[in-house]
């Protein structure tokens, strides 16, 4: 089966590589021309991963090579991409075809769900999401990793899991589509709270009563947006959010250690201009998104005017103690 892989990030890649492995033919999508030709000229995509690539994974900055009689898409842009990407694409995507969305985040200018911008711009129902404990090396390095998987039909759903899931690899479903994209975005929020608690120089205790009480308020999130509370018991919701808060490959969980390590306004935006990193916006787009609801969750509040309010991080741990 042909499939197409949009972005060549890391995660885009494993995927790619995931779906290369269970024998189906892959085509990639890079908005980089530099990354086609490294593929061209070595056959590799070291400067994203080590992995050697397989014959049947093939390359093009060409929306039209890439969506020609493909069966299915999986979108692995970065979220603040999304809108753009789907316009350029739509004059060669078909409505017929199932789209899995490996993103994780909002929208930023719209503080949308990427189904919903997806499914507008494209005008399809065909639409699935991805989300789950499961770092782009790991994958690639076929670990055992589990994802949880919402679709908005039948079709999509089982067209996904008839093509990701495999030896390492295992997909549950559930009908959440709200709540596994929420888990998605908010905990890449949670893991730079605790990167910045390790920053600090706190324990793990303190890291696992950071993260107890924003699963609490993550539930909150996901009731007041309409999808089912108890989706944060889901691969995306409490797997992800250990995984995110725990380490150093999570680039959220990095950026929040600089800023408590270091408390330095040029230290922090030093990272920023040289790493991607997707909770930087999301907290913005949450924060905007709640407030405009008038929904008040303190934990993001207080994040909030730490990464872009530069306030103490010292506040953070305070605000734990006094938190009802």
């Amino acid at each position: 089966m042909k499939i197409s892989v949009i972005g060549t990030g890391a995660y885009g890649l494993a995927i790619a590589l995931t779906l290369a492995k269970n024998g189906h033919q892959i085509m990639m999508w890079t908005e980089n021309p530099n990354k086609e030709l490294e593929f061209r000229e070595t056959g590799k995509l070291a400067s994203i991963l080590p992995n050697d690539i397989p014959f049947n994974v093939k390359i093009s900055t060409s929306y039209e090579e890439v969506l020609k009689d493909t069966k299915l898409i999986y979108f692995v842009t970065s979220s603040k991409y999304v809108t753009s990407v789907c316009n350029d694409m739509l004059p060669f995507y078909k409505k017929s075809i199932p789209i899995c969305i490996a993103a994780k985040g909002l929208e930023e200018s719209s503080l949308n769900l990427l189904s919903n911008i997806v499914a507008d711009i494209l005008q399809t129902t065909n639409i699935a999401v991805i989300s789950g404990p499961t770092f782009a090396i790991d994958m690639a390095s076929n670990e055992p990793v589990a994802l949880a998987l919402a679709a908005k039909n039948t079709k999509t759903k089982n067209l996904v899991l008839k093509t990701l899931p495999g030896d390492t690899v295992k997909l549950r479903p559930t009908d959440d589509l709200i709540g596994i994209q929420l888990c998605g975005s908010v905990k890449n929020i949670i893991a730079i709270a605790s990167g910045i608690l390790e920053g600090l120089g706190f324990s793990d205790s303190t890291r696992s009563f950071l993260i107890n009480e924003s699963l609490h308020d993550i539930k909150h999130i996901i009731k007041y947006l309409g999808g089912n509370p108890k989706t944060i018991l889901s691969f995306a919701g409490i797997g992800d959010l250990m995984l995110t808060c725990s380490s150093k490959k999570s680039r959220n969980f990095s950026f929040g250690y600089v800023i408590g390590k270091t408390k330095n306004k040029k230290d922090i935006d030093e990272y920023l201009a040289n790493n991607t990193v997707e909770g930087y916006y999301t907290l913005d787009t949450v924060y905007n998104l709640l407030k405009n609801k008038n929904i008040n969750i303190e934990l993001i509040n207080v994040i909030y005017d730490i990464v872009y309010n530069y306030q103490n991080p010292e506040i953070l741990a305070k605000f734990l103690i006094t938190k009802e």
